[in-house]
């Protein structure tokens, strides 16, 4: 039946349904009295949950139960690679290379991009391994479950739904910018000005909303149909890179490369922690694996290679901007299309706008996909209500998860300009990719009732080692400390962490596909992530900790009690038949 399940013989459950069930069908929250009890036992129920462990049978089978409907097996590594191309480029290179490169890192915005590339390389390694074994639509939130427990999972999907959610508001930014270039008006000219709102939440942009409600109509209609409209307008959005790198060296000006650290090394670190929302879509892609007709060679294909490719990419068309425009001259908004049309190439500044908005409009396309489907595991798990993990019956897609997502988005983009997005999502990836890391070391190295004590305490001394060293590093390099011993301490405690590392055994072998040279290209890459966040404002980590803070009281109050309650949930039954019984018993 369309729009509902069958279940059993006789009972259809539509899918459009709105009782307090769907949304709170856990024991704790049946009545205020069930609620206050369950807040009491607030510490007791925080320690029962703060380590606890999911297995990769109830990632796989127990909560896809939990969307009553299956997603359809339909993509191949063909529709992996165009979604990470049409969800990645386009999102970075059109929308932050001109503000980076303006404002801190100028010509070595190249660098940036290399830097933030090599390290997005190393977190698609540790997707990629678990997206094999692991294929699911949780992604990250799935991994981190079963490795490092329920509580970092938590953490780490709030901030997945706030990276979800600004990344995509942010998009939607800048896909009205360089609408707006394109239809020859000044990049922020049909936006609302509010004087009375604090800067950079003053430009109310109504043209943003509809460019992020689209595409999630498009998402929510099937995910084949969704792929299919996103390699064909890929392939174009290739041609024009083509185009611009060619047309750009052809009038390169070698002099506009110089200065080439106009803020120094800093201001090209403090880039590359920017630019690497860039690199963040593959992680969407990830999201997919629980549609891809063979996970075991569809994704490390789709994965490794496309993001390969799509770093040296950046790198080429960062370059091409650099020597074609004075850094401190290109537009911070619309900087390629600004850039032609200095050169004088006019007509190339429509081309370039249009291929933009193409890059950006498959990234919206590709986020709509992926943010759903993070939103949806989420649900399943009950961190969030699990209404949203609900898949409809006939599109095979999670339309309440996007419906979710999209409206949310659409808020914080009507409201809140580029910069002040970029600069948080970056902070929450970052923060993501580190903990995927470290997931993978403990995935590796510690398999619970195996791993002997000794070796799991040596295993948390290395860790806290590497994790320590990396943020000593990072410390040492945001308070301008420039002297070689500083350093030379850090970077010796990092390595003698990963060498103890390197001296355990691994308890854990890769079935298929396994992240190569464990555990020294997992450490780097959370040393790397670490010194990436600490490149970043001190403005970004307050609204960093504001909305971690408002995630640990959401949690508190509903997602730990929530959790509790499915883990437990098998005792509730048990109590009930007893008390049953005994009624019964005393009845008679």
């Amino acid at each position: 039946m369309e729009g509902g399940e069958k279940i059993g013989d006789d009972v259809t459950r539509k899918y459009w349904r709105w009782s307090k069930k769907d949304f709170f069908p856990e024991q704790s929250f049946q009545s205020w009295a069930t609620y206050r009890s369950a807040v009491s036992q607030t510490c007791f129920r925080l320690k029962d949950r703060l380590l606890d462990r999911s297995t990769e049978m109830n990632e796989l089978d127990v909560l896809r139960r939990q969307s009553e409907n299956d997603m359809k097996r339909c993509l191949t590594w063909w529709d992996l690679i165009w979604l990470s191309f049409g969800s990645v480029v386009g999102t970075g290179i059109f929308v932050l290379t001109g503000q980076e490169a303006h404002n801190h890192a100028g010509p070595s915005i190249v660098l940036s991009y290399a830097a933030s590339g090599i390290s997005a390389l190393l977190s698609v390694f540790c997707y990629t391994e678990f997206a094999v074994e692991i294929p699911v639509a949780g992604g990250s939130f799935s991994y981190l479950r079963v490795e490092l427990g329920d509580f970092v999972a938590f953490i780490a999907a709030g901030n997945i739904l706030l990276e979800s959610i600004v990344g995509a508001a942010g998009l939607g930014r800048s896909w009205s910018s360089y609408f707006q270039t394109f239809i020859n008006l000044k990049p922020n000219a049909l936006c609302i000005h509010v004087s009375k709102f604090a800067e950079g939440f003053n430009l109310l942009d109504p043209i943003a909303v509809f460019a992020l409600i689209i595409p999630s109509v498009i998402a929510m209609s099937g995910t084949r149909l969704t792929s299919h409209l996103n390699w064909i307008p890929s392939l174009l959005s290739a041609v024009l890179i083509v185009f611009i790198v060619v047309a750009g060296f052809i009038h390169a000006n070698s002099s506009n490369l110089t200065p080439f650290f106009p803020h120094g090394v800093g201001g090209t670190f403090q880039a590359a922690a920017v630019v690497y929302w860039a690199y963040t879509g593959f992680d969407m892609v990830a999201t997919m694996a629980e549609e891809t007709k063979q996970p075991s060679r569809d994704i490390p294909i789709g994965l490794v290679g496309s993001m390969s490719m799509i770093t040296v990419v950046y790198c080429v068309m960062a370059l091409s901007l650099s020597m074609m425009q004075k850094y401190n001259e290109i537009d911070v908004n619309a900087a390629y299309s600004m850039a032609f049309q200095s050169v004088g190439m006019k007509w190339a500044k429509f081309l370039v706008a249009l291929g933009a908005l193409k890059g950006m409009t498959t990234g919206l396309l590709v986020g709509a996909l992926g943010q759903a489907r993070y939103t949806t595991q989420i649900a399943r798990s009950h961190m969030i209500p699990p209404y949203f993990a609900l898949v409809h019956p006939k599109t095979g897609t999670p339309i309440n998860a996007t419906l979710l997502v999209t409206i949310i988005s659409a808020c914080v983009a009507f409201f809140s300009s580029l910069d002040v997005l970029s600069s948080v999502s970056s902070l929450s990836t970052l923060f993501i990719f580190m903990l995927m890391a470290v997931a993978l070391m403990v995935r590796r190295y510690y398999v619970k009732d195996v791993t002997p004590k000794a070796n799991f305490l040596k295993l948390l001394l290395c860790l806290l080692m590497i994790i320590g060293s990396s943020i000593g590093t990072s410390a040492l390099w945001a308070s301008n400390y420039r002297k070689w011993p500083g350093y030379m301490i850090t970077m010796v405690v990092w390595f003698l962490g990963t060498l103890g590392l390197n001296l355990l055994p691994q308890k854990r072998v890769p079935k298929v596909w396994g992240v190569p040279c464990v555990p020294w290209f997992p450490s780097f890459s959370i040393g790397l992530n670490i010194f990436l966040m600490g490149s970043l404002g001190y403005m970004t980590f307050i609204r960093f900790g504001i909305c971690t803070a408002v995630m640990l009281v959401y949690f508190l109050l509903f997602g730990l009690h929530a959790t509790y309650d499915v883990a437990h949930q098998n005792q509730y039954e048990s109590e009930k038949v007893d008390q049953k019984e005994d009624s019964e018993m005393g009845v008679s």
